[in-house]
């Protein structure tokens, strides 16, 4: 007999003690929905293959582009399309849901050491 549950995405973020560490909380089909906190400055990058959604669930997020940017307030998402470069930022904590193909690095093909390690559930 299966058991049914649904996630918490309250919950599953308070085990988040580091910023900018994606953690997978479900997969469907080839994409995974990871939480993460936000706070500071990240890196410019981009995903060649790939969009990549931001659904912010608190505070507000900053997405600069190379020619402008956009602010995400909770309750809101934008998709940045694949191949476009960005960094996100926050001035106060974020708490966001990420939404993006299994295998996805954080930094695209920048590596170095903001790479936070991949496929870490919680």
């Amino acid at each position: 007999m299966n058991t049914y549950h649904s996630l918490n995405f309250a919950e599953k973020i308070s085990r988040i003690g580091l910023h900018w560490s994606p953690r997978v909380i479900a997969e469907m089909n080839d994409y995974q929905f990871k939480v993460v906190k936000l706070l500071g400055d990240f890196i410019w990058h981009d995903h060649a293959d790939t969009d990549e959604a931001f659904i912010v669930l608190e505070g507000q997020l900053r997405i600069d582009f190379r020619d402008g940017h956009v602010l995400v307030n909770a309750g809101e998402m934008h998709v940045v399309p694949r191949g476009i470069e960005h960094k996100p930022s926050a001035e106060q904590e974020v708490k966001l849901l990420l939404i993006e193909p299994r295998g996805v690095l954080n930094t695209g093909g920048e590596g170095g050491e903001r790479t936070a390690q991949n496929d870490v559930w919680i």
